[in-house]
């Protein structure tokens, strides 16, 4: 009996410490584990049903892209790091939607959030290729530099990947903190095409 209970004990252990680092924190522990749509509802960026912000990126050519710029497309806003494990775990779904939709009024904008910058992001873009239905594939959606002043737009980060969901008509319909349930945002994005 006491054999059963440490086993169960070990096993509840391990789960715990699966869950932990199932996403990439830039807060404290528990946070990053979130997979809803929480959020901070005393920051408007937040709430669900408002406009999205006005936010204008720097892309890694050196091209501003602002946000306001995609109206009319459905629009998924990555918040995304290189070194973060979860981030790319999803790097071949965002591929996969990019080049599945972008025809039918779809874009992608990861927004890298990593310290050093272009001088480290620029690189992982150009060369790190990713396993897509078995092709080698690197990221063919815009990538862009960002910060805590325009995650704040967005409501901050609570942890690592950050996924916004925005209409045709730059609505925030979706705000997933970590890792995204593929199926279920693919069906989202059917559904706002």
């Amino acid at each position: 009996m006491k054999n059963r209970l440490n086993r169960g004990l070990v096993l509840a252990l391990v789960a715990i410490a699966a869950a932990a680092f199932a996403g990439c924190k830039s807060q404290p522990f528990f946070a990053s584990m979130v997979k809803s749509d929480k959020k901070d509802s005393s920051h408007p960026a937040t709430k669900l049903g408002l406009p999205e912000p006005n936010v204008t990126f720097d892309g890694l050519d050196g091209k501003k892209i602002d946000l306001a710029s995609l109206k009319g497309q459905v629009v998924l806003v990555n918040f995304w790091a290189t070194w973060c494990e979860p981030c790319n775990v999803e790097i071949p779904w965002m591929i996969q939607f990019q080049q599945k939709y972008s025809s039918k009024g779809f874009t992608l904008v990861g927004v890298a959030m990593d310290e050093e910058g272009k001088s480290v992001v620029d690189p992982f873009v150009q060369k790190t290729q990713f396993d897509v239905e078995g092709q080698p594939r690197t990221m063919n959606y815009p990538i862009v530099l960002g910060n805590d002043q325009i995650a704040d737009k967005f409501g901050g980060l609570i942890g690592m990947p950050t996924t916004i969901v925005i209409s045709r008509d730059g609505t925030i319909v979706k705000r997933i903190i970590g890792l995204v349930d593929r199926e279920a945002l693919e069906k989202q994005i059917q559904e706002l095409l």
